[in-house]
């Protein structure tokens, strides 16, 4: 969608203009595997309008391939507009109109499913499943069980005023037990599931992901993992079961689009999809917790997405569980410093020094405004 963000504060009856920007959870994900150097691809339908046009020069501006994106001539392309309160206040408002776009018509017969399934990991998410009957059967047909089905990201992203019934939760959890890396944070899980026994309850409600990300806004973020025999992550593509030294770091991968596409994981820390060949059933689990950093928050639009491009990448680079979610936090420190719903992360070697660092010092990192820029890690965080 485009997201139009207010000039001042004040409700949205008050505020005089408004500045444009580019919103959307697959496509916020996109942009930042791509702006920190992966290769992303962005599979969706916009209108033939202007905003479309916006949408789709934007997003290949931060390095994503577009070429999968159908343009709807009936249809046009989903705005909304958003207060500048945060959206944990009473005084947010969120205005969408997006009941008819292009984006809400995506189905299993006007998608590229191609181009989503030329990939190593698929990032959809729960939004794009409320939007309508032909979307949620679009994502039930791209997360079903098949040999060659590329890996799965599912981030569950419960917004309860898309729903319009009581169904959403309970199809929401069957998407997420149908896909191998699952996020979600650990409110929404009680408010869609009724869950509240912490991350640990909801690894129960959920077993089936070999990778659970439970996100517990600025306390930090749990990960469960699912390992083979000998300390080996959940393995390759469909059946191959690589060892970690097959996809080396420095491989350019990755890929997340509204149906969302890219390349993906191989080798150590890396799940099965149900239905993938064999290879030995993990029998061992890891988990690991991360705190989160101490951050400028301006708004917290976009934070999640951005938590999951960073855990997502630092799985593509096959980095340890503890690691992946550090890059998880330091992707979602850069959305929250800025009020756009997307924000490029900091550069790779910037975010591995910080990834790096002890636990001492992680936990007394201070990031400020504009800290991305800065060129080496003690030049933007105030570690007393």
């Amino acid at each position: 969608m485009v997201t139009f963000l207010p000039g001042r504060p004040g409700r949205l009856a008050d505020v005089p203009s408004f500045d444009r920007a580019v919103g959307g959870a697959e496509s916020n994900v996109a942009c930042a595997l791509a702006a920190f150097g992966h290769t992303a691809r962005w599979v969706s339908r916009v209108g033939a309008d202007g905003f479309g046009d916006h949408l789709v020069e934007r997003i290949a501006g931060y390095g994503v391939d577009v070429t999968a994106v159908r343009r709807d001539p009936a249809r046009p392309t989903g705005v909304y507009f958003r207060t500048a309160g945060d959206r944990g206040t009473g005084a947010h408002e969120v205005a969408y109109y997006r009941a008819g776009s292009a984006a809400s018509a995506m189905s299993v017969t006007d998608v590229d499913l191609t181009a989503a399934r030329a990939a190593r990991v698929l990032h959809l998410t729960g939004i794009t499943a409320a939007l309508s009957a032909e979307c949620r059967t679009l994502l039930h047909t791209l997360t079903a069980p098949a040999p060659e089905r590329p890996l799965v990201s599912f981030d569950v992203n419960y917004r309860p005023g898309l729903w319009p019934d009581d169904e959403g939760p309970r199809l929401l959890l069957d998407l997420a037990r149908r896909a191998d890396i699952v996020f979600v944070g650990a409110d929404e899980a009680e408010q869609a599931w009724g869950v509240t026994g912490g991350p640990a309850a909801i690894r129960e409600l959920l077993p089936e992901p070999n990778v659970l990300a439970v996100k517990q806004g600025a306390k930090g973020a749990t990960a469960f993992e699912r390992r083979e025999p000998g300390g080996r992550g959940g393995g390759g593509r469909a059946g191959e079961g690589a060892s970690p030294s097959a996809f080396p770091a420095g491989s350019r991968a990755a890929g997340v689009a509204r149906v969302g596409a890219g390349k993906a994981p191989s080798g150590g820390g890396t799940p099965k999809a149900p239905g993938h060949a064999a290879g030995p059933r993990p029998t061992a689990s890891a988990s690991a917790f991360e705190p989160a950093l101490d951050t400028a928050v301006v708004a917290t639009t976009g934070a999640g997405d951005a938590f999951a491009a960073g855990f997502l990448s630092a799985t593509l680079r096959d980095l340890p569980l503890k690691t992946r979610l550090r890059h998880g936090h330091l992707f979602a420190a850069a959305a929250l410093a800025t009020p756009a719903d997307f924000a490029p992360p900091p550069a790779r070697d910037h975010a591995d020094r910080l990834a790096a660092l002890d636990d001492d010092a992680w936990g007394r990192l201070r990031l400020g405004p504009g800290w991305t820029q800065a060129e080496q890690a003690h030049e933007e965080a105030n570690i007393p």
